[in-house]
């Protein structure tokens, strides 16, 4: 009888190692960057006419028969004389319906507290699909960091669904939110401790936008000096990247800007380096896995990575 329990015993540990073993394989398998499920389409702003990046992400959630939720909120929560600003959705959804969807609804509040009640969330729950409008991402974090709503925009893509943005709703999708200060757009990293973290649907990411028109490719520069964690990422207009898991592809226009302080550079480099239509960024391993037809000729034939 010892015997057999010493047997039992010992298969039952080697079963229990077996599984930890799995689970530990799992992890490390885990995405550190982006959602484990569903995919992120982040925008640099501008017009994206032309680009097929507004049709990448109406693909990604399933065609236009699938449920899509679209944010205004960064346009401003109050106007200039302190009155609540009012959204009309026929007005919001209307160039979404012109392009064949189905089922879209506007989703807006200026109160967190109403963000926060299950009427409310129920417009995301059972939605394929979120998409952020430009205008200051802070307003989007007054209105629904840390409410109901807020955890069901991250339940959109543990479903595997997709959330898109474009300027604004594309800062908003990083970790560390710049340009959230209320006083003005130039200002990189605020001081105000409510306005300095995003909605990380990208995780460990600060995401600028509007780089090329505005002449924004340094900005990004004392961010992630400050923070050599982040991994900083700068968004021409009509560019975007469409984030699943730990890579990204770049579409669009025009370029991307990588920040990656783990990256040696020349002495006379700028410390970040940029990608193109086509190429293909694994953000864990910092390498480019593939280079798109847009990146020039003498790129196209170098060991891609570095």
């Amino acid at each position: 009888m010892r015997t057999r329990f010493l047997s039992l015993l010992a298969a039952g540990l080697l079963l229990a190692a077996g599984l930890s073993g799995r689970a530990a394989v799992q992890d490390s398998a885990a995405p550190e960057y982006g959602p484990p499920k569903g995919a992120l389409v982040i925008v640099g702003g501008g017009s994206t006419d032309g680009t097929g990046i507004v049709e990448k992400f109406i693909e990604l959630a399933g065609g236009p028969d699938a449920r899509f939720v679209i944010v205004p909120t960064a346009g401003g929560n109050k106007n200039a004389d302190g009155t609540i600003r009012e959204y009309k959705e026929d007005q919001i959804i209307a160039g979404w319906l012109k392009r064949g969807l189905k089922n879209v609804r506007m989703l807006h509040t200026a109160d967190p507290k109403t963000a926060d009640t299950e009427e409310f969330a129920a417009i995301v729950r059972g939605a394929n699909a979120v998409w952020f409008n430009g205008g200051r991402q802070w307003h989007i974090v007054d209105s629904y960091l840390n409410t109901l709503t807020y955890k069901e925009f991250h339940k959109v893509l543990e479903r595997g669904g997709v959330i898109g943005g474009s300027s604004a709703g594309a800062t908003i999708q990083g970790d560390y939110l710049v340009r959230g200060d209320t006083s003005g757009a130039n200002v990189m990293m605020t001081e105000e401790p409510n306005h300095q973290h995003g909605f990380a649907f990208l995780r460990r990411s600060a995401i600028d936008q509007h780089i090329n028109t505005r002449l924004r490719w340094d900005d990004l520069i004392p961010v992630i000096k400050k923070h050599p964690d982040l991994l900083g990422i700068g968004l021409s207009e009509g560019t975007a990247i469409v984030v699943k898991g730990d890579t990204f592809e770049v579409a669009g226009k025009w370029k991307v800007a990588v920040h990656d302080d783990t990256r040696v550079y020349q002495p006379w480099e700028k410390p970040y380096f940029v990608l193109s239509q086509g190429d293909v960024y694994n953000m864990k391993t910092r390498k480019i896995e593939k280079l798109g037809t847009g990146s020039p000729p003498a790129r196209r034939g170098s060991e891609g990575g570095d």
